[in-house]
């Protein structure tokens, strides 16, 4: 190809673009109008979407105006029916208050006492009273618990009726021991008499002072009344009849003749009152458990002995008056009667007779005390009245007490005969001891009692010394 057909052909191409140079301009143009329109298609939409949300936001303000147009229309509503509930409780408020000003200035001018302390005196009575109702209805749901308790905890009469049975056999074995006793001879009591041993002593009266030293030596050939055949002696010395003070020695231990080697002195004893007294020594064998056993005693009359020397001397024990080695105190007779269900002892005091002369004239002013007591404690106490000199009073005094049954087996019931003394203290002359601690008939007395409920059961019993009992009570700790 020839150099010249070359560059034409080179040079073709470079002068077709020419043309398209050209239209450019005219196709920007119509790039410009379609994005011209494009954008005015859009401001349209975007003019339509705010006229829908500008709708939406007038109905939400609509919206909201009704409801606070609800809102105050109920808040009105209430304020005028607060206000006319006002106005309506407002006189009668006033009334009252009016009324309140009146009676209080009425009763002010009558008393003449000061407004404000009429106000105070009703609110003082209004206060009691209020405390009174509220004390009245506490009480009451009190007392209704209390018997919806009981009537929840029913007792059973046969389990009482079982438990009087087994006092009962507690009891029998004391009364059968009872009978055979009394069916041994007399020959062994006089044997017993024969061998209750003798007593040294020695006795100093001082004019100067009016007072008597009594020296406790020793004793012999005492009775073995333990297990072990010895026996625990002490003796008691005391004067007759008021028989106020008393003296005690130690317990010697296991031992048939003791040496005591202890003296005593009885003061402000002037000789002629002297003559009227008797000495007296008892003694007994200690026993930690049970009441003491009375050995025997010796009795000096001291108008039948010379004061005015020393005396020393050994003398022969006797026998005590009254069974079971005491001195006769008196008996009582009392009905016991329980009730179950209800929890409630019931104690009659009929009469007592053959009392303890406790006066200086030979009589004594007899009065009955009834006490419960548990380990040792005494929970109730009651007494009947005082009958004036008598050695036999008459009493029929009931008296009441509150035992739940749970409680019955675990208690004791000490009845005391008392001499009542207007200047000094009163003296106890014997006392009867029944329940978890009773022996004997008084043991009896209640298996009876607790076999027969709601019945009451009388029986005579007689007194022992306080001072044992006392030792009796004291094991209940």
């Amino acid at each position: 190809m020839p150099p010249n057909a070359k560059s034409e052909a080179d040079a073709k191409p470079e002068a077709e673009p020419a043309p398209a140079s050209a239209s450019e301009p005219a196709a920007g143009l119509e790039s410009v109008d379609q994005k011209l329109e494009a954008e005015t298609h859009h401001s349209k939409f975007r003019e339509v979407d705010r006229q829908e949300q500008l709708e939406q936001a007038e109905k939400a303000a609509e919206a909201a105006s009704q409801r606070i147009a609800q809102v105050e229309s109920t808040t009105r509503s209430s304020t005028t029916e607060a206000q006319e509930s006002t106005t309506t409780s407002l006189p009668v408020i006033k009334k009252i208050e009016h009324a309140g000003e009146v009676v209080t200035e009425a009763i002010a001018e009558r008393t003449g006492l000061p407004t404000w302390g009429v106000v105070a005196i009703i609110i003082l009575v209004f206060l009691v009273v209020f405390g009174i109702i509220f004390f009245c209805v506490r009480r009451f749901l009190k007392k209704r618990r209390t018997k919806d308790g009981k009537g929840k905890k029913g007792v059973d009469m046969k389990s009482v009726q079982l438990l009087g049975s087994a006092y009962k056999e507690k009891v029998q074995p004391d009364m059968e021991e009872l009978t055979e006793n009394a069916e041994e001879g007399d020959e062994e009591d006089k044997q017993s008499e024969q061998k209750l041993g003798r007593l040294n002593f020695k006795l100093e009266y001082d004019f100067n002072s009016n007072s008597l030293a009594v020296t406790v030596i020793q004793a012999e050939e005492l009775p073995a009344l333990d297990m072990g055949g010895t026996s625990d002696p002490y003796v008691k010395v005391y004067l007759l009849p008021d028989k106020k003070k008393k003296f005690e020695t130690k317990v010697h231990r296991k031992t048939l003749s003791p040496v005591f080697n202890e003296t005593f002195t009885f003061k402000s004893l002037p000789y002629a009152d002297a003559m009227n007294k008797t000495l007296v020594f008892a003694i007994f064998d200690f026993d930690r458990f049970s009441k003491h056993d009375q050995i025997g005693e010796v009795k000096v009359p001291l108008c039948t002995i010379d004061l005015a020397q020393t005396i020393e001397e050994w003398r022969d024990l006797v026998s005590v008056e009254g069974e079971g080695g005491q001195e006769k105190l008196g008996d009582i007779c009392f009905s016991l009667r329980y009730v179950p269900t209800a929890g409630k002892l019931t104690v009659v005091i009929l009469e007592a007779k053959n009392l303890k002369k406790m006066d200086v004239g030979g009589l004594s002013d007899p009065y009955v005390k009834i006490a419960i007591m548990q380990n040792g404690k005494r929970l109730k106490k009651k007494k009947t009245s005082i009958k004036k000199c008598t050695l036999n009073p008459y009493y029929n005094e009931s008296f009441s007490f509150e035992v739940p049954f749970e409680q019955i087996q675990k208690i004791c019931l000490v009845v005391t005969v008392v001499d009542y003394d207007r200047i000094g203290t009163s003296e106890p002359i014997g006392r009867c001891i029944l329940g978890c601690m009773g022996t004997g008939t008084e043991l009896r007395h209640w298996s009876d009692m607790l076999a027969s409920p709601r019945r009451p059961i009388a029986q005579w019993h007689t007194l022992k010394d306080p001072e044992e009992t006392d030792e009796i009570l004291k094991n209940m700790k």
